[in-house]
């Protein structure tokens, strides 16, 4: 089972739609997706129209198990675990619990029925967001085009550090810096781009062309869908059909990533065939 988390301590930064294309396009391609809210702003849950009778924030107490909260079939092959701004006392309630880092790798040990687990996690370094790194494996870094968001990256990667010398034994791969809301002609964009392709840590892992700015992405949300659903032939369409290709054709547990700027043919085939058929 692969266990991705879509992560920046900066907010703003397209995080809840990556995370939520990103488990739609893999399930739309044949794969059991859990996408898990762990922002208690709730995000998924506003995008997808859920109205859940239970929370994420239960999982985490233990009030309700998997099964209570998880939302079958909110797509094909989908289910989801959305999150409330309950959750914003969460961390407090759980300040006394047993290495609380661990409660969401806990609590889903033992789970056997999806092929990947897709995390949306809060735009801070908190004990929330900790749960999503000790339970991920992969990490996606959404960095909108502005140098707040790559500092935000940056301070994002000093936090999954932390965590790879603290928990040596948890593997936690950065599988794509994924470049968002791209206006190639800006200067923001361009100044942008240089600093994340020049980042000693980010550099080998930035995903280009990365997700082009798209209006259709605000008009997809705004009716509670996917941009596949709302707009399939647009950009925004294109660029997050790009990204599933290359998230099924790379293997980060066995360090295999594609260098920036290499495309393989299977991978674009691999793009184009999800944007058939979500």
């Amino acid at each position: 089972m692969r266990k991705l988390a879509v992560v920046n301590m900066k907010g703003g930064v397209g995080k809840t739609t990556t995370a939520i294309h990103i488990a739609a396009g893999l399930s739309a391609r044949g794969s059991r997706v859990l996408l898990i809210d762990a922002d208690p702003q709730g995000n998924v849950g506003h995008t997808l129209s859920l109205h859940p009778s239970h929370t994420f924030e239960e999982l985490m107490t233990g009030d309700a198990s998997l099964d209570d909260v998880a939302l079958r079939a909110v797509r094909r092959d989908l289910d989801v675990i959305a999150s409330t701004p309950v959750g914003f006392s969460l961390e407090r309630r759980l300040a006394g619990e047993t290495q609380r880092e661990t409660i969401l790798a806990r609590r889903l040990r033992d789970q056997q029925d999806y092929d990947v687990i897709v995390i949306d996690s809060s735009p801070a370094m908190n004990l929330l967001t900790y749960n999503a790194l000790l339970f991920a494996e992969e990490l996606v870094i959404p960095v909108s085009m502005d140098l707040m968001a790559v500092i935000g990256a940056r301070q994002t990667l000093s936090g999954v550090q932390q965590v790879r010398d603290l928990w040596p034994e948890r593997t936690l791969n950065v599988l794509a810096v994924l470049p968002t809301f791209i206006h190639s002609g800006t200067y923001a964009t361009r100044a942008t781009l240089e600093a994340l392709e020049q980042d000693t840590a980010m550099g080998a892992h930035v995903f280009r062309p990365g997700i082009r700015q798209c209006i259709d992405l605000n008009y997809a949300t705004a009716s509670h869908q996917t941009i596949w659903e709302y707009a399939p032939r647009s950009r925004a369409a294109e660029d997050y059909a790009e990204l599933i290709g290359f998230i099924q054709h790379s293997d980060s547990a066995h360090g295999e990533h594609y260098a920036t700027h290499e495309r393989t043919a299977a991978q674009s085939s691999a793009a184009a065939q999800v944007q058939a058929e979500v």
